[in-house]
């Protein structure tokens, strides 16, 4: 049965072990090195070692980074909380996510909020702020591990407005914006 292939697949036998010879030489090829370049690179060097060059030159972006290095700026992860996830804490997120020291979240502390608030949130969270006492002990009592460390602020905003009052928005700007130090 050996014996009854014919001369197409033979040539193509052939060819397969030629082509794996040649990959063999090609992966023990190492191209030389371009001595002529080095040898000028490195009186390039030593020239500009004496006199007191760079070289080759800083790039602008590296001069920059050596004059005016960023800062690293902390943001704080600021979670706000009331029960439908509705009105309240959704205006306190509009209001804040734009400010660029803080990240910014909002939940509820209902089942049926628009997002109700998870281990994941509390974790996340620097410094909570709730708009009412009743939103705290709930809290406590669903997460009371997580919040043995976190600072947890109770604003004292009644459910009486709606996303994005006026009044709601100044209330907010002054409450949070003075426990927080920022404008």
């Amino acid at each position: 049965m050996q014996y009854n292939r014919n001369k197409a697949w033979r040539q193509a036998k052939k060819k397969c072990k030629e082509s794996k010879r040649t990959d063999d030489v090609v992966k023990q090829f190492i191209p030389e090195k371009n001595w002529k370049l080095m040898y000028l690179r490195s009186e390039k060097l030593r020239r500009a070692k004496q006199l007191g060059n760079d070289y080759p030159p800083e790039t602008i972006r590296q001069k920059l980074d050596v004059e005016m290095p960023l800062k690293e700026i902390e943001l704080k992860n600021i979670l706000f909380i009331c029960s439908r996830n509705q009105w309240r804490s959704p205006t306190a997120e509009q209001v804040w996510k734009k400010h660029p020291e803080l990240n910014v979240k909002s939940a509820g502390t209902s089942p049926r909020a628009k997002r109700t608030v998870n281990a994941k949130d509390i974790q996340w969270a620097d410094i909570i702020f709730v708009m009412e006492e009743k939103h705290k002990s709930r809290l406590k009592a669903e997460f009371t591990r997580l919040l043995e460390h976190k600072k947890t602020v109770v604003l004292d905003i009644p459910d009486d407005y709606k996303f994005m009052d006026i009044e709601l928005v100044e209330i907010l700007q002054e409450s949070v914006g003075s426990y927080l130090n920022v404008d």
